[in-house]
């Protein structure tokens, strides 16, 4: 997205669904308005485009590619898993969905949002993932150009620490897990 504004997806506010599922009619629009910025480019908005954009607005959190291909394999058994992939990066590229690289190689998607991306940070003991604004890191962005004439895109990844919980000790009696991710909604509308 380099080059290009915060995306704005206009009658859809999808920062006030997260962390519970998108209504029903908010993701109707938010596909209609898909389709209409697809369009504009020249393309439409093909199954698998469809069940993937689906999938995001009506699960919460951030899913790896596995997750988001098992619930399109269980709504669209026709989309193959290459398709889902294509689709992730097609969108990422449109600027309607996120990356986040989490710890231990993990990739996760989600819708961006009217705000464009955002930051995330990821407690390593518990694996909870935060969204956080962007302006987070904007005097670090700062001193990096200012000093060493390095532009920093610290959306592709998640900061690591502990969350709340965990640093105030009340997640001391469980194991560390490598990554957690929000459950995957079982029913879809």
């Amino acid at each position: 997205m380099a080059g290009q504004g915060p995306v704005r997806l206009s009658g859809v506010d999808v920062n006030t669904w997260r962390p519970s599922v998108m209504p029903p009619a908010d993701a109707a629009a938010l596909l209609d308005e898909v389709a209409a910025m697809l369009r504009a480019k020249g393309e439409r908005m093909t199954a698998p485009r469809r069940a993937v954009l689906t999938v995001l607005a009506e699960t919460a959190g951030h899913l790896t590619m596995e997750e988001v291909g098992a619930v399109v394999a269980a709504i669209a058994p026709q989309v193959h898993r290459a398709s889902v992939y294509r689709t992730l990066v097609a969108l990422c590229d449109l600027g309607v969905v996120q990356h986040v690289h989490l710890g231990h190689g993990a990739t996760a998607y989600h819708l961006t949002g009217v705000g464009g991306p955002h930051l995330h940070a990821q407690c390593r003991r518990c694996g909870q993932i935060l969204d956080l604004p962007a302006t987070v890191l904007t005097e670090v962005a700062a001193s990096l150009r200012e000093d060493h004439g390095f532009e920093l895109d610290a959306t592709h990844v998640a900061l690591s620490g502990l969350c709340a919980a965990c640093s105030s000790g009340t997640e001391q009696d469980q194991p560390a897990k490598a990554h957690q991710h929000s459950h995957i909604a079982t029913h879809l509308h």
